[in-house]
């Protein structure tokens, strides 16, 4: 049977790419989504990929989903934890719900997905778990202490539970996405965006494309061995 994978914000951008890549690779997926409706029903439409919607950042909605999904499909196999906002501001305009906002779905959906299935992984004695950091969390942003936080925790967080998975045989690892040509980049002003891609040595924006293949490397059977790690998939931009 196909190894059931479930991908937070798994239907626009980079969770589209993953979602689309894994079910390429014989996965039975679940994309997970928060408020775009419109924008997972075409997604389903288009692909078959079966969406669900429900907040990544509230734990008593992901453990309902989880058990939801192992009631029809089995235990989750594989969680790519991908969902992600972004509520810039500096510090001194940063209100404490900008704040609270960004842990919650970026670092604390980390927390209530892994939660919610590892102990499913365990009786399986196979997991395969991906956190999606930024390289924002590694050499952090201006006008970004939320997400730079967030995202470096889940670096901290990938490297902890690595070592409480590893004996169960699920591995958990981090990939560090460089700036993608995403929509949230395209937001990005031409004249900043000319910046930011003169720092990049490939000399172009990543696609999503590139963060799948890393996640479908990293959620292989044969990946047993990778644990605790971060894959930065960057364009060289920064060397971590």
């Amino acid at each position: 049977m196909a190894r059931v994978a479930l991908v937070t914000g798994g239907t626009r951008g980079i969770g589209a790419a993953i979602s689309i890549a894994l079910q390429n690779a014989g996965r039975l997926v679940v994309a997970s989504y928060a408020t775009n409706v419109d924008a997972a029903r075409a997604f389903q439409k288009d692909t078959g990929i079966e969406t669900m919607q429900f907040d990544a950042g509230d734990f008593g909605e992901c453990t309902t989903a989880v058990n939801d999904i192992a009631a029809r499909h089995g235990a989750v196999e594989i969680l790519v934890n991908n969902a992600g906002i972004t509520r810039d501001a500096v510090l001194g305009k940063m209100t404490r719900d900008m704040w609270d906002a960004v842990i919650d779905t970026n670092l604390g959906s980390c927390f209530n997905l892994c939660k919610a299935t590892f102990d499913g992984m365990k009786g399986l004695k196979f997991g395969r778990i991906v956190n999606i950091g930024s390289i924002n969390g590694q050499a952090g942003q201006y006008g970004q202490v939320n997400y730079a936080a967030a995202k470096s925790g889940i670096h901290g967080f990938t490297k902890a539970l690595a070592q409480e998975g590893a004996r169960y045989g699920i591995t958990v690892n981090t990939i560090a996405p460089g700036y993608v040509d995403t929509e949230m980049v395209r937001a990005v002003p031409a004249d900043v965006l000319e910046k930011i891609i003169a720092r990049i040595p490939r000399g172009r924006l990543g696609k999503a494309e590139d963060i799948a293949r890393g996640v479908v490397f990293l959620t292989a059977d044969e990946a047993d061995f990778i644990t605790g790690s971060t894959l930065s998939i960057n364009g060289g931009q920064h060397m971590y």
